[in-house]
């Protein structure tokens, strides 16, 4: 699943993506330094794995992981050509959901595309350029299914959903702000609408601005738009971040303690990042390996199984499942399983996230 990081020029992104992955992304203080997109997979935080692994002593600890993608710096006429235009687009088109940097902070040796900080004015010119591209892009689709209407009435359907979106399009809106049930959802899946992605929004702040991050004035204005979206805000300072990232545990952990956090804010938005998909884990443990497994939200334990290996799936018979914080309170398995909270569980049951489980299968 790949997340991608987007913005103006000089909001952040590539010194963020520095800090997400550790990856040494060219980062200059001029627009288009990033042009081909950087891709890093970073493991997802999940304290569970460290005490599932206090508790086997497994040879290997594998988390779940998600890949960031840092996207070139979009202006003003994207959809039109300008700057990277199109390529920034298609870029963006390829990932799954995104990750809005939006600068919060003022620095007169960091030059602003547009001249002064603005953040509504900056997410507008983003979310403006993306709905233009939809509209685009529905336009096409709308001439096809007109075309084909003619020989077969069902495109009736997809007309009717497509024109739903362009209403809410040319009025200012977002294509995941419209109300879409799962037959309309299914209908234009294949459109792979830039608006309809699910975003997460990242308030890149000042150092000074951190400690009251959530009351300062431009982060409160980044909330006010992604409320209206059912959007999350996570207000951070990308340049701690990237020297967080740079030090070891023990370091990070004194920092942190010093700058009043509970945990760095790459670990929110990885975190955020792997919710915003509709993902969740479940873990297997043992004395050869800790790990988590991700699967979307919703998954069936066959098809979880099938995470593992296809002929587990196949051959699937019961799933024995014991949730992490019963084992956790018990403090083994056999413990959990005198307690009566070892369940089997068949082929119907929905998997919940940190369920621990063993399948049975049929070779």
């Amino acid at each position: 699943m790949k997340i991608g990081i987007v913005g103006l020029p000089n909001v952040g992104k590539s010194t963020l993506f520095n800090a997400i992955t550790n990856a040494g992304a060219e980062c200059a203080n001029y627009p288009f330094c990033t042009i081909e997109p950087n891709v890093g997979v970073v493991p997802v935080p999940d304290v569970r794995l460290d005490n599932l692994a206090k508790m086997y002593n497994p040879e290997k600890v594998t988390h779940a992981v998600i890949e960031f993608v840092d996207i070139a710096g979009l202006v003003k006429g994207a959809s039109k050509g300008e700057g990277l235009g199109n390529k920034f687009l298609s870029h963006i088109r390829e990932t799954d959901s995104i990750a809005q940097v939006v600068r919060c902070f003022e620095d007169p040796n960091v030059v602003h595309v547009d001249g002064s900080i603005d953040p509504v004015r900056d997410i507008d010119t983003i979310n403006l350029e993306l709905i233009l591209a939809d509209i685009e892009t529905i336009d096409k689709r709308l001439d096809r299914a007109k075309k084909n209407l003619k020989a077969d009435k069902k495109y009736q359907a997809e007309i009717d959903v497509l024109e739903k979106l362009k209403t809410a399009l040319e009025a200012g809106k977002t294509a995941r702000m419209v109300d879409l049930n799962e037959d309309e959802n299914e209908l234009i899946k294949d459109a792979f609408l830039l608006t309809i992605k699910p975003t997460l929004y990242i308030a890149n702040v000042s150092e000074e601005q951190l400690a009251d991050a959530d009351n300062d004035p431009n982060v409160m204005k980044v909330k006010e738009i992604a409320k209206k979206e059912g959007a999350e805000v996570i207000p951070l300072c990308v340049k701690i971040e990237e020297e967080l990232a740079s030090i070891d545990d023990s370091e990070k952990a004194d920092m942190l303690e010093m700058l009043g956090l509970s945990e760095s804010g790459l670990d929110k938005v990885i975190r955020s990042s792997y919710d915003l998909l509709g993902l969740m884990s479940f873990l297997t443990a043992g004395e050869p390996e800790v790990r988590a497994w991700t699967i979307k939200k919703g998954t069936k334990a066959p098809q979880a199984a099938g995470k593992i290996h296809s002929d587990i799936e196949r051959g699937f018979i019961r799933a024995e499942i014991v949730s992490y914080d019963d084992l956790m309170r018990e403090g083994s398995m056999n413990a959990a399983k005198e307690k009566g909270l070892l369940r089997s569980e068949g082929k119907d049951y929905i998997m919940q996230d940190g369920d621990i489980v063993l399948f049975r299968f049929n070779v």
